[in-house]
């Protein structure tokens, strides 16, 4: 571009964010006080008529570096509106240079014109180039191009009788797809052919745009017609048909034939032909129409006539019961059993599909992450089955299990039901998931409409709600699952057969991650066990000291944790020279960061007042300490913890006790008529449970006596007024709980002793268990010899 070689002016400047002005536009502005100042100053410098005024655009905070010289032809009140605006036209491009001063409150600014001729020209005269010429013919074809599509006639011939470039570029100043920070870079372009070049590339992305957009409103159009033209064509194909006397329902005809084809029990094909007579008398408008096929679809889709056939097999069942989970002998073992008597009955020509009972009720009760979901795709993999898991957690509504009558809107069958039409067999294994967390409310309770379809001696015959059918279920295998199975009303629990999985001891959990959950997590993170290998010792460290759960879910997490690691120091180079990393138990603390759990049993009894004691929660067995402490002289007992009301009178039964047998317990009366504080630390957590009584019995006289409870002893068990210790709940899961925690005597009730049967041998060689009937036996045992001083003082 050449320079310019007009002199500067000083002039007033009106600053504008909308709309922007090109040359050649004319247009309104509305005046604010400063765009007042401006107009004014320029009528006060040309009183003449011959105003000239500078136009800027002011957007976005930024100077701007060109504006446009205007001329005011009028200025008055525009019509609808209460304010001052002036009509200026556009008249030629300038540079705005350094500010000045002239007369009014308006700014003044020095500006020199821009000369079109200066860019782009071809010779003194100012005849255009021929790339102009080019680039002016190529956007007037896009610009009438988008006016046809407008049928834009008048600014047609307006556009077509324009010859000159610039002035044909400075149009789009009227364009309404251009933004104002577009217009205004055609402002500042002064070179007439590069302003072309990028109103080609605007123009043409917009016409694109707009022809898409109506590509889709004519497709959408057209759509439109064509449905109502169908509309239209089958309401004169019904009127012809009813003329006829051919009163069937559109598509009546297919439903008879697919019913009549289909494979159903007897008393379903009746069922579904009367349905099939209802919808040949149905009218198309009626609603009940679209019931109907909604429910032959549902009652079509159902296999009412397929059934797997078991496995004979037992060893092989039992290879690949063994081959997915670790122990879990008793679930094995019933269901091997299941299939010992299925194929006897088969041997014997005795009836295996349907009847009463021919199916398996099991709930599998236990913590969490010890694989009783997973245990049922492996008892469907061994039994031959399809396997379908219906999860009941959060239920609340009795229809998620029966279904809805036909007559709500948007009916469905129950889960059961689903879950048989998703399986594709009449006897699949059915995962009933966390059957102990179904509500009730208002809507009905779950767990009751369970009861048919859980009794083994019912559910031959269970009517679902939306079907209105008899639907057998007696073959199929339910396997519920469950965290606390005090949570299942009795009844139901009553129609299936309980199997406890309380928890793996330490060796089972090493043996699961080596053989189970490490390979799959060297899958998950894309390693293979030549370079990255975990050895057993670090495997105990991490059950031992990382994790105290009774199943392997954090451990596993743990294990993904240590894998990501050594990939990443795989992928950046910081493996060891071999390229194989070993993780041994002293690099645990590299991956894992240092030990989360440790013994900690000796240093809270380390004082006299606090016994350690075995509990059951919801995530499996726990230690429990009790702390018993006596201040102030005003008797009385206070508990915190959150205790239960069943704990509360443990704790109230045990001082009663303590009081009534001081001298046998070698306990001074007085040291009990003080104010006693009996507290159970994590006192967020709600407890409950009468267990807690031998130990509260024990802290106390702790307490009392001055001696301290022995670090490695445990104890659980109720107790009565007289100092009987009666029997308890979840003993394994106690001793797991025991070995854990790191103690190695465990005191528990005498009628407890049967249920040690069910203990792993490993947690018995690991924890010393002493049956017990008299509480007072448990507190001499468990506390630490008196003083020397005591004694001789005595």
């Amino acid at each position: 571009m050449s320079e310019t070689t007009a002199a500067p002016v000083a002039v007033p400047v009106l600053f504008v964010t909308e709309p922007i002005v090109l040359p050649g536009m004319v247009v309104p502005i509305a005046l604010d006080d400063a765009a007042q100042a401006a107009i004014e100053a320029a009528q006060a410098s040309a009183p003449d008529g011959s105003a000239q005024l500078l136009v800027a655009p002011r957007l976005d905070d930024r100077y701007p570096t060109h504006g446009v010289l205007a001329s005011i032809l009028q200025v008055g009140r525009m019509p609808g509106s209460a304010g001052q605006a002036a009509v200026v036209r556009g008249e030629r491009r300038a540079h705005i240079g350094a500010g000045t001063t002239g007369p009014g409150a308006a700014l003044w600014v020095e500006v020199t014109e821009a000369p079109e001729g200066a860019a782009g020209a071809d010779g003194a005269d100012g005849a255009a180039t021929d790339t102009v010429k080019t680039l002016t013919a190529e956007y007037k074809q896009l610009l009438l191009a988008m006016l046809q599509r407008r049928e834009a006639w008048q600014i047609i011939d307006y556009v077509n009788g324009i010859s000159d470039p610039s002035t044909l570029a400075d149009t789009a100043g009227y364009a309404s797809y251009l933004s104002n920070v577009q217009k205004r870079q055609l402002l500042e372009t002064v070179d007439v052919a590069e302003r072309l070049r990028l109103l080609i590339d605007w123009t043409g992305e917009h016409l694109a745009e707009v022809e898409v957009t109506d590509k889709i409103a004519e497709d959408v159009r057209t759509g439109m017609d064509k449905q109502h033209k169908e509309f239209l064509l089958r309401q004169q194909l019904a009127a012809i048909r009813k003329e006829l006397g051919e009163g069937n329902a559109e598509g009546s005809d297919d439903y008879r034939s697919r019913v009549e084809a289909a494979e159903l029990p007897e008393h379903v094909r009746e069922a579904a032909l009367r349905e099939v007579d209802k919808l040949e008398r149905t009218s198309d408008q009626s609603p009940e129409g679209g019931w109907i096929r909604t429910w032959l679809d549902t009652v079509l889709d159902l296999p009412w006539a397929v059934h797997t056939e078991d496995s004979t097999d037992l060893p092989g069942a039992r290879a690949i019961l063994d081959a997915d989970h670790h122990g879990l002998t008793d679930v094995k073992e019933r269901i091997v059993e299941y299939l010992a008597v299925r194929a006897r009955r088969a041997q014997r020509g005795m009836a295996v599909v349907g009847g009463r009972g021919s199916g398996a009720v099991l709930v599998l009760a236990g913590p969490p992450g010890v694989g009783k979901t997973s245990l049922g795709e492996s008892v469907a993999r061994a039994l031959g089955r399809k396997f379908v898991r219906v999860a009941l957690g959060g239920v609340r509504d009795e229809a998620e299990i029966r279904g809805h009558r036909r007559t709500y809107v948007g009916a469905l069958p129950g889960r059961i039901v689903r879950a048989i039409g998703e399986a594709g067999s009449m006897n699949p294994v059915v995962l009933l998931d966390e059957i102990d967390k179904v509500g009730s409310d208002y809507r009905g309770d779950p767990s009751a409409a369970l009861l048919e379809v859980l009794d083994p001696a019912q559910n031959h015959t269970f009517r679902d709600h939306y079907l209105d059918l008899d639907l057998d279920l007696s073959d199929v295998v339910f396997l519920a699952t469950a965290n606390v199975v005090e949570n299942i009303p009795g009844p139901l629990l009553d129609r299936m057969e309980l199997v406890t999985i309380d928890g793996y001891t330490e060796d089972d959990k090493v043996a699961i991650a080596r053989d189970y959950l490490l390979p799959r997590q060297q899958d998950r993170a894309a390693l293979s066990a030549d370079e990255v290998t975990v050895t057993d010792a670090a495997l105990r460290k991490i059950a031992a000291d990382y994790t105290r759960e009774p199943g392997v879910r954090q451990f596993e997490r743990l294990l993904a944790k240590a894998l990501r690691k050594a990939a990443t120091r795989l992928v950046a180079g910081d493996g060891p020279d071999t390229g194989a990393i070993v993780i041994d138990e002293p690099e645990l603390v590299d991956y894992l960061g240092r030990p989360r759990f440790i013994p900690e049993s000796g240093e809270r009894t380390a004082v006299p007042g606090v016994a350690t004691g075995l509990a059951v929660t919801g995530l499996g067995g726990d230690v429990l300490y009790i702390e018993a402490g006596a201040g102030g002289s005003e008797p009385g007992l206070q508990l915190t913890g959150q205790l239960g009301e069943v704990m509360k009178e443990s704790a109230q039964i045990a001082l009663s006790y303590v009081r009534s047998h001081a001298a046998e317990l070698g306990v001074d009366p007085a040291a009990l008529d003080r104010h006693i504080h009996v507290h159970v630390p994590a006192g967020a957590v709600p407890k409950d449970g009468p267990s807690a009584g031998v130990t509260m019995v024990t802290a106390l006289v702790s307490m009392a006596t001055g001696r301290k409870v022995r670090g490695d002893v445990g104890m659980t068990g109720e107790v009565t007024l007289n100092g009987r210790v009666l029997p308890i709940g979840g003993v394994k899961q106690k001793l797991l709980a025991a070995q854990r925690a790191g103690l190695t005597t465990v005191f528990i009730p005498q009628r407890n002793e049967a249920d040690l049967d069910d203990v792993d041998a490993e947690v018995l060689a690991a924890v010393a268990v002493h049956p017990m009937t008299d509480v007072a036996d448990i507190v001499a045992a468990a506390l630490e010899p008196a003083p020397a001083e005591s004694i001789a003082a005595a």
